[in-house]
């Protein structure tokens, strides 16, 4: 048998055999009934993160926005009264 027959019936047995096959299962994945609850825990920070910067974004520019037109209402008025 010539080293590539060995290598090739090597890595089919591999691919083959039970161990190979329960790579897929949920043996190896360690899911316990806490699982459900750490994916909870870390998709929360992840998902309401970004939705509290953007809030805060969000109420920071609008109150910007409001003090910047308050400046710019007496400078009208002004405007107006001279002409």
């Amino acid at each position: 048998m010539n080293k590539h027959a060995l290598v090739f019936n090597a890595v089919l047995l591999l691919v083959l055999s039970d161990s190979a096959l329960a790579l897929d299962s949920y043996r190896y994945l360690h899911v316990t009934i806490d699982t459900p609850w750490l994916i909870f825990l870390f998709l929360l920070p992840t998902v309401l993160g970004p939705l509290i910067v953007m809030a805060i974004l969000y109420w920071y520019f609008a109150m910007r926005k409001r003090k910047k037109s308050a400046e710019e209402i007496p400078e009208k008025v002004v405007e107006a009264e001279r002409g």
